[in-house]
């Protein structure tokens, strides 16, 4: 059975940090592509970041700079570590493993940027 449980989010308060965690099961981890996806209020879900199972990243724009994803292929996680972060940064934040046609997610955390 494949899962993917999040953990790490909270409340924050601006310019501060938060480091997100994935832990997967159920499929060879290492072989998937991971991203973390982001939907905030009243807004479509959006992509993250990427890592591939060789720890090769990507980034949107929007966190180009402040975000770091990384992977622990021996213990089947993935981590967003999130510093500098603004009150647009609020949102419910997701894993999703991918390996064409195949694609999973987990159930969301989240993330509340707030003074």
């Amino acid at each position: 059975q494949v899962q993917l449980v999040e953990s790490g989010g909270g409340l924050v308060q601006p310019g501060g940090s938060l480091k997100l965690s994935c832990a997967a099961s159920g499929f060879i981890f290492s072989s998937y592509q991971m991203r973390w996806y982001r939907q905030g209020p009243r807004k479509e879900r959006e992509w993250v970041a990427t890592i591939t199972g060789a720890g090769a990243t990507n980034y949107a724009d929007s966190v180009r700079g402040r975000f770091t994803i990384s992977r622990d292929n021996a213990k089947n996680t993935v981590f967003l570590q999130m510093n500098s972060l603004k009150p647009d940064d609020t949102a419910v934040y997701y894993c999703n493993a991918l390996r064409n046609p195949l694609s999973y997610w987990g159930q969301g955390i989240q993330v509340t940027v707030s003074s």
